[in-house]
């Protein structure tokens, strides 16, 4: 092992230990503190574990907010959370480094090797950010795909004599995904006591599927004005029903965009090389002469 590798790898692994001790004493130091006078505190679940705890207390609370909100939004995965999420930013940071001081170090250090080193180390710490976006973007596109088909059969069911929440109980129990379980969560909150207002509220909280929330914020209308719920459900399904079809035609108008790089960069060079390959060799065959 080259001596340079041998200096950089014990300064990475001192800055490493470093780092975990200031974090230990930076969280205990703040939970021992507690929230200031100014500041209220994050709604962040208590998580065991010293590392993740610290980590969770050392970030800044715009970020670990963020992270609990995404984490909402994903539904709550089994195994997912907040103190787990940063203690694999730090273990893929510090792969991603022990991995491209090895590149580096394979075959001499130029500066190309440099660049993709950090470049690589940097992807892996804001791996489980991407990951937990996509989570929850692709789960609340569920939802929005999902509820249309959902308020039609609800109000079938309100029409054909049903109460709203049982009718929303049978469309729940009926239907797999997501937004089945937030509707179970809807009327296990009502069965523990709360008022339908107070269940509908939590629910607009815990997505950001526009249709959705439009849809509680109706619910909490009626049920505060006192409007026929069928007729809140006929007329929120209908919409629903119609941007679905906006929305599959606006997809379909982007397609034209969309296939022009892949045609451009992809598909015209390589039939313009077919096409036009004979014709060239023709052509120097021509005029190349005896």
């Amino acid at each position: 092992m080259p001596e340079a590798l041998i200096y950089l790898t014990a300064g990475l692994t001192a800055l490493a230990l470093g780092t975990a001790v200031f974090l230990l004493v930076a969280g205990k130091r703040r939970a021992n503190e507690g929230p200031s006078d100014d500041q209220e505190p994050v709604g962040v679940p208590v998580q065991r574990g010293t590392i993740g705890v610290s980590l969770v207390a050392a970030s800044p609370r715009g970020f670990v907010s963020w992270v609990d909100r995404q984490l909402v939004l994903a539904g709550r995965p089994a195994g997912w959370n907040v103190s787990g999420f940063f203690i694999w930013k730090v273990v893929l940071a510090v792969v991603g480094v022990l991995l491209g001081v090895v590149f580096v170090s394979v075959g001499g250090a130029t500066a190309i090797k440099v660049v993709l080193a950090i470049g690589g180390a940097t992807l892996l710490f804001f791996l489980p950010d991407v990951m937990l976006h996509s989570r929850a973007t692709e789960r609340q596109q569920a939802i929005t795909l999902a509820l249309p088909d959902t308020l039609d059969q609800m109000t079938i069911a309100v029409e054909a004599g049903l109460g709203f929440d049982a009718a929303m109980a049978k469309a729940a129990r009926g239907n797999d995904g997501p937004l089945a379980t937030e509707l179970i969560r809807v009327l296990q909150d009502m069965s523990l006591g709360r008022t339908r207002r107070d269940g509908f509220s939590e629910l607009e909280r815990r997505t950001s599927s526009e249709d959705l929330r439009r849809f509680a914020r109706a619910v909490i209308q009626a049920d505060a004005y006192g409007i026929a719920i069928a007729n809140v459900l006929r007329v929120q399904a209908g919409e629903m029903r119609l941007k679905r079809r906006q929305r599959a035609e606006l997809q379909a108008q982007k397609i034209a965009v969309k296939i022009l790089f892949p045609l451009v960069f992809c598909l015209l060079p390589v039939m313009f090389i077919v096409i036009l390959t004979p014709a060239v060799i023709s052509a120097v065959q021509t005029f190349a002469g005896p």
